[in-house]
């Protein structure tokens, strides 16, 4: 939650008012995937949101220190969990993950940011 809104205020200030709803989506599906990483592992490192905006996109990142790689997975009808990157895949225009290091990783989305002036 505290990830959420600390998007949405940024994107406020930086004028991009009319992304926050989606941008916070996609903070909390990446974030809750980063930190339910982080939860698994014995020492509980630390998790990052990271946000960059030009004038015709958006990224968002969550990084964390599990080395398990990011992959969508196909929920059952009556699951609760397991959609998240099924709608990070809808609301972006394109997303990954990549290890940086053997025990630090980065999944990312880039949101469009169409008609935009700043």
């Amino acid at each position: 939650a505290c990830a959420r809104l600390h998007a949405v205020n940024v994107l406020h200030e930086w004028g991009l008012r009319d992304h926050a709803d989606d941008a916070a989506l996609v903070v909390s599906e990446l974030m809750t995937n980063a930190l339910n990483a982080s939860v698994a592992m014995d020492t509980r490192p630390p998790i990052t949101l990271g946000l960059r905006a030009s004038r015709e996109r958006l990224i968002i990142e969550a990084w964390d220190h599990s080395p398990l790689d990011a992959a969508p997975s196909s929920a059952g009808n009556d699951e609760e969990n397991g959609r998240g990157l099924v709608i990070v895949t809808a609301l972006s225009k394109r997303w990954g993950s990549e290890h940086v290091a053997p025990n630090l990783k980065v999944i990312w989305a880039e949101l469009e940011i169409p008609g935009t002036r700043r």
